[in-house]
Order: structure tokens, then sequence, then C-alpha cells
């Protein structure tokens, strides 16, 4: 998790028991502070993204501050205790450690991240907590970043004497024999008689023996196990021989080592950097290595021959969707697969330092390997997971990230690693200066494999043609540059579909949902507009929006002026009619639980769930009796009435002298929602009590915002008068057989473009339209200047690019995100790219000797279904030398239509060249022969 710089961290803030302004200026001293003094072992807290909200806009940090005025922010009331529940997974812990956070939170929407000494500050104010603290670790090997550890390694310890659990919270950056002190004294053991092993997935893997190591090298995972042995009598309780050096172990293992390797032809290649079990991989043109079964839990000593299969999937290691699609689109490329099949041992380059060492590439090829193999249904690709958080240190943990950006990482690692040219030569960038485009481009793709040359250069990059113009002096500068991807611009979309349920305050319809379109950075004054419009919303009356969560009121968005970017797609969002003097009524929110059936009388004080959505309506103020609570409860809950379930009250009505509420005349609804007075109904003694006082009788009890404290109702009992009175009612199967309470279930979520969901209206955008936006000419930004070599001045000169040349391996980036300072946005717009028959010729401006072809078919695509603050990535894949199409969803791999692949989820395209052998050798013959030099 990276540690907020300045302007991110002032855009959430905290706050001090002075004025606003005073409040938020020393917030700010003690930041910079912080900030100018970073090490590794400072502590920062985790807040709750809500509450830091809510502080931000009270103290004028409010990102959208131009649809407010001064006059409203003076309104804001102070935020109240800070409140860090909902970010806990475990709310207490006994053995004293520190508290666990929910699993997938994402900084700047979950939660935020404060210094020290801001959490100090916001305490001594506020009060409330949990504390949250996490350290702050050092990162990286070729560049090392300060970053706090949101979520240490929480390693569940079995001991094998009693198959016992402990959990224990350590960080990655922590030694194994830290791990083994913490343990060995939780337990009370000699060091010396007690051994580790990684039990991932129940499965002896291998024991923890290299005492200096962090937790990162054995690639344990968050959450995982790890199991403890102890010597007895100096026997350990497994089949295995030790000899004891020092701190260490000498080991004869059970099983290979999963994380070496060996090429034929070239050394043993471990992950740990030790030479393991290694097994000859090729013989001949195939490969065999040792397998684990379908269950993945024992290996297989028969290595077995590739078939072709490739329909391995990928375990989840907790948030990794983003990781299994980028990978399962690579390792179902055609050349990267036939490349790592083979001997690369001799290409790997250990010596560049804009590499890794070699260690990125044999740990993606000994994972397609594995990908390869057959007697696999799934597995955990934990030492690539480590190679790549050890490297790419914003990769780390266990937040989403973007599949493109791990491509674009992988494929720009892979190619340094395997990079040909050990020395590379320097090379002076100059413009075309008048040279012709076909002398100078060839020069300039000659230059570059002079220092760039691998199987990823050869396969996925091509070259384009960039023309700068100045706007004063015409002065004409091109250059010919490689790129590895096109990211293509999607038409950008100004509006919102969002749905909200609106419910009536007095009782008088049933519960709807509305559907409106809304600007994209509107706020909820806007919302309340469209659906006061679509709901017909009378001039007696207003709405009142609150976001619905775990069967609560978690918040009123009374704020008119509150962004929409706020609202979550996922989240539940409700709207009530209201009088539109509810400011001087009473409000009174109403939540509901199912009884226990077992009970005779009711139980207030019996914790159980809550269910269903709660109700809001408003009475008055003057004399707030039990009988006016019941009244206005049976009044809401009035068209929920079963036809026949309960007798016609058209012959009683409520007055307000004997303490009643709003009057339920001739409310029984029949199967079409009309209106009935039937009176074919059988009662009981209790139904006709109830028909005497014209309400069914109802289990109410006062509550908190939590429907924790229950005190029971009575019609005869005076309610002192507050600003809310929550009320919980119970639910027995009774209340089910007279209401249908359907109607308070599954609310439908503010947007759901629903997984996999395929876009009907066809026509929508198409690819071709994408890369015609790409490439036309347009001026640069205004942050963006270009520097005219004849004017000596930063110009906003205008830019036009051309395709030059392709390669065999054509990627597209569809670049649904857009990031700005205060708006995050995805882009669901469906694009309509080819499957087959992906013909380029058009835009490719290089026109050599001999015949080309520029037509391609797609064979992979990473998807990413959901908004920003979540969402999920798959794969779709074809297999090599077949046309049949798969689903890859982590571990899961099913087959899928080809009509069935295009969607509007699709985020990165793959396409391969279609060419025969005699087309190729002539575009690389003609490549290699223009290559002179102007």
């Amino acid at each position: 998790m990276t540690i907020p710089n300045s302007e991110n961290f002032l855009s959430g803030g905290s706050s001090v028991p002075c004025t606003p302004e005073e409040e938020k200026e020393i917030v700010l001293e003690l930041t910079r502070a912080a900030e100018a003094n970073q090490k590794e072992g400072d502590l920062y807290y985790v807040v709750s993204q809500r509450w830091w909200r809510d502080w931000q806009e009270y103290v004028g940090f409010d990102r959208f501050r131009e649809h407010s005025s001064k006059g409203h922010l003076s309104i804001l009331s102070r935020p109240g205790r800070i409140d860090n529940s909902k970010l806990v997974l475990n709310r207490t812990d006994t053995e004293g450690n520190e508290l666990d956070l929910q699993r997938h939170l994402q900084e700047g929407e979950d939660y935020t991240l404060v210094p020290h000494e801001v959490w100090k500050k916001l305490l001594e104010w506020y009060k409330g907590g949990p504390e949250l603290p996490r350290k702050v670790i050092s990162e990286g090997v070729i560049v090392k970043e300060l970053r706090v550890e949101v979520y240490p390694l929480c390693l569940k310890i079995i001991d094998a004497r009693d198959d016992s659990q402990r959990t224990i919270r350590i960080s990655r950056k922590a030694s194994v024999g830290e791990l083994y002190k913490i343990v060995c004294a939780l337990l009370e053991l000699e060091q010396s008689k007690a051994r580790i092993w990684d039990y991932y997935e129940k499965s002896k893997n291998y024991i923890l023996t290299n005492f200096d190591q962090t937790l990162e090298d054995p690639q344990l995972q968050v959450d995982q196990e790890i199991l403890l042995e102890v010597q007895r009598d100096g026997i350990w309780p497994s089949n295995f021989n030790t000899n004891p050096t020092g701190n260490e172990y000498a080991l004869v293992p059970l099983e290979p080592s999963r994380s070496s390797i060996t090429i034929a032809g070239g050394p043993t290649l471990s992950n740990n950097n030790s030479t393991g079990f290694g097994t000859h991989l090729l013989q001949g043109n195939s490969f065999s290595l040792p397998l684990r079964d379908a269950d993945g839990d024992g290996i297989l000593n028969n290595g077995s021959k590739v078939d072709g299969r490739g329909l391995t999937g990928l375990h989840n290691l907790g948030n990794t969707c983003f990781m299994n699609s980028a990978i399962q689109c690579l390792v179902h490329t055609p050349p990267v697969v036939e490349y790592f099949l083979k001997d690369y041992s001799d290409e790997i380059n250990e010596e560049n330092p804009l590499g890794m060492q070699g260690e990125l590439a044999i740990a993606f090829g000994e994972l397609l390997r594995k990908l390869w193999s057959s007697g696999w249904t799934s597995i955990a690709p934990r030492a690539f997971k480590a190679k790549l958080a050890r490297f790419a240190p914003q990769f780390s943990g266990y937040n989403q990230h973007d599949s493109q950006e791990l491509l674009a990482f992988l494929l720009d690692g892979l190619h340094e690693d395997l990079n040909r040219v050990r020395k590379k030569p320097y090379i002076e960038a100059r413009d075309a200066d008048g040279c012709p485009d076909q002398e100078f481009a060839d020069e300039c793709w000659k230059n570059h494999k002079a220092r760039n040359d691998s199987v990823i250069v050869d396969v996925c990059q091509g070259q384009y043609k960039s023309t700068l113009v100045c706007p004063v002096c015409s002065k004409v500068s091109v250059t010919f540059d490689p790129f590895m991807y096109l990211s293509l611009p999607l038409p950008s979309t100004v509006t919102r579909m969002m749905t909200v349920t609106i419910f009536s305050g007095d009782g008088s319809s049933l519960p709807m949902p509305f559907t409106v379109t809304l600007p994209k950075n509107g706020c909820c004054k806007d919302l309340i507009r469209a659906l006061s419009t679509s709901c017909c919303l009378k001039s007696s009356e207003a709405l009142l929006l609150a976001e619905v969560y775990d069967h609560r009121i978690y918040r009123y968005l009374e704020n008119p002026f509150e962004s929409l970017s706020s609202i979550k797609d996922e989240e539940h969002i409700v709207a009530y009619r209201v009088p539109i003097t509810h400011d001087k009524l009473l409000r009174l929110e109403i939540m509901h639980r199912r009884t226990n059936k077992f009970l005779s009388e009711p139980q207030f004080n019996v914790l159980r769930k809550l269910i269903g959505t709660p109700l809001v309506t408003y009475i008055s103020k003057d004399s707030v009796t039990g009988a006016n609570i019941h009244a206005a409860v049976s009044a809401v809950l009035a068209p929920l009435l079963r036809a026949k379930a309960f007798p016609p009250m058209n012959q009683v009505k409520f007055s307000k002298e004997n303490g009643g509420g709003p009057s339920l005349d001739s409310i029984v609804l029949t199967d079409d929602g009309t209106c009935s007075s039937d009176k074919d109904i059988s009662t009981s003694n209790m139904e006709l009590e109830e028909r005497a006082n014209g309400l069914p009788s109802l289990q109410l009890a006062l509550t908190d915002e939590k429907g924790v404290s229950r005190t029971f109702i009575d019609t005869d009992c005076s309610v002192f008068p507050v600003s809310c009175i929550r009320v919980l009612m119970d639910w027995s199967d009774r209340e089910h057989e007279l209401y249908d309470f359907s109607f308070l279930e599954d609310l439908p979520e503010v947007f759901k473009s629903g997984f996999m969901l395929k876009k009907t209206r066809q026509e929508a955008v198409t690819l071709f339209s994408c890369l015609e936006t790409f490439l036309k000419e347009e001026p640069l930004g205004p942050d963006d200047m270009w520097y005219c070599p004849s004017c000596k001045e930063h110009r906003q000169a205008t830019k036009k690019l051309d395709l030059w040349r392709l390669p065999k391996i054509l990627v597209v980036h569809l670049k649904r995100f857009s990031y700005s300072r205060f708006l995050k946005n995805k882009l669901d717009t469906f694009v309509n790219f080819p499957v087959h028959n992906l013909d380029l010729s058009k835009y490719v401006k290089h026109r050599a000797v001999g015949p080309h072809s520029y037509v391609y078919e797609l064979y992979a695509i990473s998807n990413h279904y959901g908004g920003l603050g979540g969402g999920h990535y798959s794969a779709y894949a074809t297999l090599i030398e077949e046309d049949s199409w798969y689903h890859f969803a982590d571990s899961h791999v099913s087959p899928v239509n080809e009509d069935e692949i295009k969607t509007s989820a699709a985020y990165v395209l793959f396409y391969r060249r279609v060419k025969d052998d005699s087309k190729m050798s002539v575009e690389e013959t003609s490549s290699s022969t223009n290559s002179t030099s102007c």
C-alpha cells in the first residue's frame, strides 16, 4: 500500500476540536512532518473512508467544493466518533494481537492511511476506534519503495501434536527465525525441538529452514496454514531425515521441490537461489515435469508429455484474479508457449541492470510449463506471485490491480530478463530531418534491436510513426518508436444509470425500483430531481435518500451537493417519500428481524439477524406514545397486506384524540394489487380483537441504530421524543402470512452490469473507430508541451500517429478506466471487435516489397466485470491449433461458445497474425534488406 503523498493524503482528512480551518491546519502540519521523515518501521493507522470523507467535507477538503457555497459548508455538522468497526474481520482478539482487517479492502474506497501523530490527534479529538496500526516496510529489489503493510501475513498454525489451531500475524519482511521465535514463545517450546512446514492446502510442501530468509522468500500467503512438528525423544513425527547444523537443517525432502526447475542443457534454476530437486524438462521435443494429481495434493513421479490441453486453472491467492487473467492470455499465446517449452536457459540475462537477474523469466517459465502439463486441474501461482511482489512492489499485498498494468510490466520484465544483448551500445536518438520514412524507420528499428533483442521483441513489438508539427514555425518532427501494445481510447460516456427503490412513507403505495440516467459528475440533487419526476412526486412530498447496508440504514444522503461518485455501483440506495415538512416532524425508522418460532413470547433481548429493508415514516413531535408508533408502523406496512389475509377495516378510523395514526380505511389488497372488501374470512379470537382495534397486533421494540438494545413498546407507554426513534419489528410466521415480505427483500444494486453481461446494441463502438480515434491528429495537452528545436520554446504542437510495423502478436488495450484528480471512472461501452479477419492493411503506412498480410484473428481476451471499487477479472482463450474457446475464471475452466465472448467486459484483446510461412519469410527478408542508414 503506497504511503500517501501530500496531495493524495490531504484529499481525505482528519479533524480537531476548534474551527474546521484550525483543525485542517494542524493536521496539515503533522502530515508534512511525517512525510518529510518517512522511514521503515514508522506507524500508519487505517481509518474508515466513510468517516474520513465526513471529516473532509467538514474541514473544507471537499473534492466537490465547486458545488458548495460557504453557507452550505458552515452548516456541516462535526463528524461523530471514529468508527472503524466495519473494516475489522474479528472484532476482538483474545491473544492481544492487532486486529485483522476484512479482506479485499481498497485504499481510497474503504479506508485511508494517516501517520501516527495524526491518528493521536484524531483519537484525542474524536475518540472511537478500534485502533488499526500498520508498519511501513521497504519493498522492491531494483527500486526500493516505502509502503504501508496494510495486510501482514496472517498464518494459521496447526500443532501436529493435537491438531489445535492458532492464528498469528507477522510482517512479510520478518525472518523465518523470527517466526520460529514467535511460535515457540507462544507454545512454550524449545526452538531446537520445533520445525515448521509450509502446509499450503494441507500438503507438506517443505520445511522452513533458512532462518535468515524473509517470509516473502518461501512464498507464504495470507491466511495459509503452517504445520508445527515437535521432536519427541529425538524423533520427528514424520519419516524425515534431518541433520541439525546450527540454525538450519540439512533435509532429504519427501517430494521434489516445486520452487526449482532444470532446463535441459542448462543449469538448475531455483526460485529461492539454492540448488533444489531437479527434473529434466526436455526430452527431444517434449518435456516432462513432476506433476500433482487432479486434486493438487500428491506428486506423480512419472513425468507426462505435453498433450496440448492447456486447460489448467489458477488459484486466486487473494484478489489475484487480475494476475490470473493476464497470465492465462500470455500462456495461450502460441509463440510464447513454444519458446518457454524449449530450452531457453542460454538466453537468460542475469547481468541486465534493467532486468530481474532472470528470476522473473524463470518463475514465469516454470508456471507456464505446469499450466501446459497434464494431470493438473488448477495450481497455485505462489512462486510467481512472490517474484512479482519482489520486483514489482506495486503488485504486492492483496488489493485488486489492473490486468493491463500487470501485463505491461510482465512483458517488459520478460524482455529484459531474456534480452540477448549483454552490453547495450549507446545510440543517440535523433529526428528524421528530411530522411525518407522507409530508410529512417528501418534505421530506428535497427538501433532499437541493437539494444533490445528478445523473444518478446520478436513476437510482440511493433513500430509506429509519430509526427509533431509546431503551431508557430510549422517545424515538422518525425520519429519512429517501438510499441508493445496499442492503448485505444473509448468514446467518453458522460452519463450514468442508477437504480433506486422508492418506499412510501405513509403507506400509500408499494415499493418500486426506478432507473434514471444522470450526469456522471452530478450530485445527489440531480438524483433526487430525476427520481421525483420518475415517481410523480407530489408538491407536498420530498424524497429522503439513504444507503441500506446489512439491513440497516447506513447513512442518509442529505447533502444535496454530495457527488454521485461517492455512491458505488454495488451499493443499495433507497428513497423514502416523506412530507415536505418532515424537518418539523419526528423520524421513525422501522427495522425487521425474524422471531424464534420456539419461543412462546417475544424475546427482544435475544440477538438475531436483521432481515429486509428498513422503512421510514414521520410522526408528530407533540405526543409520542406506543399507540402512535403502532399505528404508524401498521400504516406503512398496509400496502404489503396479502389479499384476504386480514378482514377489511373500513368500519374503523383512528382519532388523534385516541393517539391514532394515519387512516387505514378499506386497505385489503387482492392478487392484482387492487383493493377488496371481501368479508368471507374465518377469524380467530386474536383476529377479532385486532379487527376491533383496526390493526394487526405487532411485536415492536425500541432499539438503537444497530438493532442491538431493545425495549418492548406497549400501546399505553409514552416515548421520550428525540430526533429519531428506531423500532425493531419481530416477524413471526403469522406476520409473514399477513404481509408479503418479499417487497422488502432483494434490493437491486445501484447499477448491475451483470456478470458476463452481453451488450445487445450492436450499433455500439467498433474496434476500428477506437483505432481511428487513436491515430487521428490532435493537439498536445497544456501539460504535455513539446520543445520545438526551431523556436527553442515549448509549444502545444499537434501530434499524429501512424502504424508502421505490426508484430506477430498484436495486443490491444481498450482504455476503459480514466483517472483525474477528482474523478475515477470506468466505461462499460460495448466495443464490437472482430474475432476473425481483423484487417489493418489500410492503417499501416509501411509498404515493403513483397506480399504482406496485416490480417489478424483473436485468440484471447482479458475481461473486467464490475466497477472501480472491486469487480472481477477472467479470461477467454483458445487452445493452440484449435478453434474451441474456454473461459478461465481463476481455478474454474469451462468451454464457451464463440458467439458469447464479445461482451462489454472485454478489456485487453490478443490477436495473432494470419499468414503462411512464405509471406513471413518475405517480410523478414524485406525488413533486413531495407535496414540501411540515412
